[in-house]
């Protein structure tokens, strides 16, 4: 057996796990990885210009492509800047395999002031992770990598991370490779399945209620045919969007904060099937947490259920698995359907469609123009930004795992990097960033690494010379004692050029046209918007 480099092993343990790509930033620590690169072209290594895009781009990547995202970087500062996508990639329940450095074998722990050491670094990044494992020998490279992997696939998909010192990826060893470990998704107990069917069966207006958890599983189909089956209306998260298209007749749209479906259907459904979904409270908003519906809960994580709300009947399983049983079991038997009555789902509807009138007329005419040009295989990633907060509500998904947020945490800066890791994953589909000059400026050096690889997001770059929600708060809440919320920026256009891209400066009403011509470019474009600071959905009380 050929005795190989710890850099080789983990290059290689790679390639036998399929991975295709890898999102990474070099320091003298890895440089043993970057090394065994050199003789895998068939592993696209793609260089970066800060940590937090090598886990933004995993991310991304992960969302659209369906498979775990790999992100590389040094010990220490480069873990603590890459911890940000990690833990979007945590809220989100996103499979991104960290492979990060560590100071030389003899000083971990010892605190002496190494070279980029954090004491106990697997500590860092213990709250945003499944797992994680350092490695202290050559010959345990493939097994620790091959247990991220499985990880990230069983279960709940969130991040893992694996440590190696750079004395440990400069030795050489005799290394064994073992195949991908492969696991089949947890199955539904029987009984749970016609406990769940006999309520939703029985009931007089069942409500499905859907999160992450159906994409991520890949239950679109299975969700579509529950629904039509029992009549039931199927309200969604935002991370949810597209688990249903919008455009069905059983589609009541996402809620955010009291907004949309799950605050006006909630109050009158007697059975709610929640899928895929923790109950966030800024989808839920004023909804009474004392629920009169009777809760059928269905979560791979067995830590969600009943963990925001009481439950009739839990089930630990994989979405996709227990949503065509469930649909066997229905329609196995005779039952009345289409329990709620047209009319009543008409206006839950209208009275969403009155509220973006009264509160975000300007903002969804923009959204309102974004969706007429773009085509239903379009990927949205969605800013933390006033557009981006209002295309929850008013933009319309039509295809599964075309629509990104940055879940419960709100990453400020997320959104550019992450299209840029979506458009790597899918080349073929058109993928827009909704962001804010706020946001924008955090990954602005990323402009060189689209161009570098010719990786052609189009950002439609809203800017209101301000952190916009925080400068909104002080004017609302703090009679306008404004501080520390302006900004001062330059001409995106010109930056954009400046870099190689293309710059597009669009006014509100001419973001359609703009749009369009971006999308014919096919170079990395940004389009920048003017815009002047609006209120968001959760500074206002409905």
């Amino acid at each position: 057996m050929a005795l190989t480099t710890g850099g080789q092993a983990v290059v290689q343990s790679l390639i036998r796990e399929g991975v295709e790509v890898v999102f990474g930033l070099p320091g003298v620590q890895i440089m043993r990885i970057f090394d065994a690169f050199y003789d895998h072209p068939e592993i696209r290594l793609i260089t970066v210009r800060h940590e937090q895009t090598t886990t933004y781009m995993a991310y991304g990547y992960a969302r659209v492509k369906g498979k775990p995202g790999v992100a590389l970087v040094s010990p220490g500062p480069g873990v603590q800047n890459a911890s940000a996508g990690l833990g979007t990639a945590y809220a989100a329940s996103t499979p991104v395999l960290l492979l990060a450095g560590q100071v030389e074998s003899p000083m971990i722990g010892k605190d002496h002031g190494a070279l980029h050491e954090v004491n106990d670094q697997l500590e860092l990044v213990r709250p945003i992770t499944k797992w994680r494992q350092r490695v202290m020998r050559v010959q345990d490279i493939p097994e620790a990598i091959r247990e991220a992997m499985r990880q990230m696939q069983t279960g709940r998909p969130r991040p893992t991370e694996v440590e190696i010192p750079p004395d440990v990826l400069s030795w050489s060893a005799d290394v064994e490779f073992m195949p991908p470990e492969t696991s089949p998704p947890a199955l539904p107990r029987r009984d749970d399945v016609r406990s769940a069917a006999e309520l939703l069966m029985a009931a007089k207006k069942p409500l499905i209620f859907a999160g992450g958890g159906v994409q991520l599983s890949g239950a679109s189909t299975e969700l579509v045919r529950l629904a039509e089956s029992l009549g039931a209306p199927v309200a969604t998260t935002h991370e949810g969007k597209g688990a249903i298209p919008e455009d069905h007749y059983l589609s009541l749209g996402t809620g955010y904060h009291g907004f949309g479906a799950p605050s006006l259907a909630m109050p009158t459904a007697d059975v709610v099937l929640a899928v895929g979904t923790r109950f966030n409270p800024q989808i839920l908003g004023a909804t009474s947490s004392e629920a009169r519906w009777k809760l059928i809960q269905i979560d791979v994580d067995p830590t969600v259920i009943g963990k925001t709300y009481p439950v009739e009947i839990g089930i630990v399983a994989d979405a996709k698995a227990t949503l065509q049983a469930l649909v066997e079991e229905l329609e196995r038997t005779e039952y009345p359907r289409n329990k709620w009555p047209e009319p009543e789902l008409d206006e839950i509807r209208k009275t969403l469609e009155r509220q973006l009138e009264q509160h975000a007329p300007f903002q969804c005419a923009i959204i309102s123009e974004i969706r007429k040009v773009l085509d239903d295989d379009a990927v949205i990633v969605s800013g933390i930004t006033n557009v981006g907060y209002w295309s929850h509500l008013a933009y319309r998904v039509r295809r599964p795992n075309s629509y990104l947020t940055a879940s419960y945490f709100a990453t400020l800066g997320y959104a550019f990097p992450t299209a840029l890791g979506a458009k790597v994953g899918a080349p073929e589909r058109p993928v827009i960033a909704i962001c804010g000059d706020g946001g924008f400026m955090y990954a602005l050096p990323e402009l060189a690494t689209a161009v570098k690889y010719g990786i052609n997001v189009i950002v439609l770059l809203f800017v209101d010379n301000a952190f916009g929600a925080s400068l909104n708060d002080q004017r609302s809440r703090f009679q306008s004692r404004v501080v520390g919320t302006e900004l001062y920026n330059p001409s995106f256009v010109r930056v954009a050029e400046v870099f190689g891209a293309k710059g597009i400066k669009a006014e509100p009403e001419n973001i359609g046209k703009a749009l369009e011509e971006a999308l014919e470019i096919k170079r990395p474009t940004v389009i920048e918007v003017p815009m002047p600071t609006l209120p968001p959905p959760f500074q206002l009380r409905l």
